[in-house]
């Protein structure tokens, strides 16, 4: 009788679950748990990434050097992560708001990332130069034996010059307007059959700046009215940015 009353006593002080069984439990529990915060702060930092598109918002400076000139640009104005680094660069590609003149933030993301709004971009291409002039230089000596001879009236002070069906340029046609002491302005364009149809690269031009620069850019067919603006604004964004720019040339100055 008394041996089962003691097994029986110790049958109620055994612990329903083992130490064992708790801690192993404690551990189970603490790793879902770090899982879990994890899972969170890595799905907000691929949703952060996957939203940027391989767009930053950051403006830590790059230096980049192109033949003979040096550039520093925000990183927020830089197309690539690739040429988001410093050093040598064969070319950089650039993408700003129109007329801000300023890269990717969070405040703008959507001009960025909706193609509807994309007529408000201008992309810009800077690269050492090939040639020793730029559009509006070989309007004479090459374009001007590409085109049609009759040119017709356009908006904006500008006159529309067509491109010879075995010229090369398929459906692109040939925009120029006077400036004042200086050669005409001249830009490619690819003009959309109705305003709608528009695109952020409907026309392009390029122009010489710093040492040895060639600025390739593209606008959207909407923003003909402000050709001067523009081009105006891509020559001094650049110019600005340029470590040597207190030797630089403008892009319309003396021809090579």
């Amino acid at each position: 009788m008394r041996q089962a009353l003691q097994s029986s006593t110790e049958v109620e002080e055994s612990p329903l679950l083992s130490s064992g069984f708790l801690i192993r439990t404690t551990l189970v529990v603490t790793l879902l748990a770090a899982l879990t915060v994890a899972i969170s702060i890595g799905g907000r930092w691929f949703g952060a990434r996957v939203s940027l598109a391989g767009n930053t918002d950051s403006t830590a400076q790059v230096t980049l050097t192109i033949g003979q000139d040096t550039l520093q640009l925000q990183e927020n104005t830089i197309r690539f992560p690739s040429q988001r680094h410093s050093g040598s660069a064969e070319r950089a590609d650039l993408y700003l708001t129109w007329p801000q003149m300023q890269g990717y933030s969070s405040e703008n993301r959507d001009r960025f990332d909706d193609t509807a709004k994309s007529s408000d971009l201008i992309f810009l291409q800077v690269t050492q130069a090939t040639m020793s002039r730029d559009m509006s230089g070989r309007f004479e000596p090459i374009y001007s034996h590409l085109v049609d001879p009759t040119p017709q009236p356009y908006a904006n002070g500008m006159t529309l010059r067509r491109f010879r069906a075995d010229s090369g340029y398929g459906e692109e046609v040939l925009l120029t307007a006077p400036r004042q002491g200086r050669p005409d302005y001249v830009v490619r364009c690819l003009l959309p059959a109705t305003p709608e149809l528009s695109t952020s690269g409907d026309c392009q031009r390029d122009i010489r700046v710093g040492r040895d620069l060639s600025v390739l850019y593209r606008f959207s067919s909407r923003q003909l009215a402000q050709w001067e603006h523009i081009d105006a604004a891509i020559a001094q964004f650049v110019e600005t940015r340029l470590v040597n720019r207190s030797v630089t040339s403008r892009s319309n100055g003396p021809e090579r």
